[in-house]
């Protein structure tokens, strides 16, 4: 556990850099933790020695690591309910599942890709895997690296081995896997459920960089998983 001083630092850098995409510099921390510029400079150089957070380079703020998602993750996360707007869109899809419930599940997953910004995956069988929201997800600023580009192509063209491992090991609640955890690679986050329906385990889940909005990404899946039980 970091002390007290550094684990509000880094919970207030990380939730900075998710809303921003930039890396943070101790200015844009002083009000916030009411602390001076060296002081937070001081601190962020000791949470880059131990692996939480790296300096693009010399004159720029840090970023964090996939050590500081899984810290804030484990110890900031709080998870956020659907706005009312997205809840009454989400509402609305259910008159799809008593018609066709592969549709309704594809229109879920669309909709909860266009809210987020990221990939979402839905797993129907081992076999029956379907994706949408590629084009969010690469309009991302991470994506304007080629490697993470080429990085996430390879993801999705072994979609279905992943899965597979996610069929075998996840549980029903919403979990969260970040960098070596995660089985779809350790350059990106998931965000994944799993669920009964008619006898059958399906899986539904969102997949983007470590930079994710994990609270809404949780309620979103916490708030769909009522909708489909």
């Amino acid at each position: 556990m970091l002390e007290i001083r550094q684990n509000e630092l880094l919970g207030e850098l990380v939730k900075s850099y998710i809303k921003q995409a930039e890396p943070v510099g101790s200015k844009a921390l002083e009000k916030k933790l009411r602390l001076s510029s060296a002081t937070i400079r001081h601190e962020m150089s000791q949470l880059e020695q131990d692996g939480y957070l790296y300096q693009p380079h010399t004159s720029a703020g840090r970023i964090p690591t996939a050590k500081a998602y899984q810290y804030y993750v484990d110890n900031f996360l709080q998870p956020k309910e659907p706005s009312g707007g997205e809840k009454k869109i989400l509402q609305g899809l259910q008159l799809e599942a008593k018609k066709d419930l592969d549709l309704f599940l594809k229109s879920l997953a669309k909709a909860m890709a266009e809210f987020s910004g990221q990939a979402v995956v839905v797993g129907f069988s081992k076999d029956d895997i379907y994706y949408t929201g590629l084009s969010n997800l690469f309009s991302q600023p991470e994506f304007s690296h080629i490697d993470m580009v080429q990085s996430m192509s390879r993801i999705i063209d072994h979609l279905d081995e992943v899965m597979e491992k996610f069929y075998q090991q996840l549980q029903e609640s919403v979990e969260i896997r970040i960098g070596d955890q995660n089985p779809f690679g350790n350059e990106c986050a998931t965000v994944i459920t799993s669920y009964q329906l008619s006898s059958h385990k399906n899986i539904i889940g969102f997949l983007g960089p470590w930079r994710m909005d994990y609270e809404s990404n949780v309620g979103r899946l916490n708030y769909v998983r009522g909708l489909i039980s």
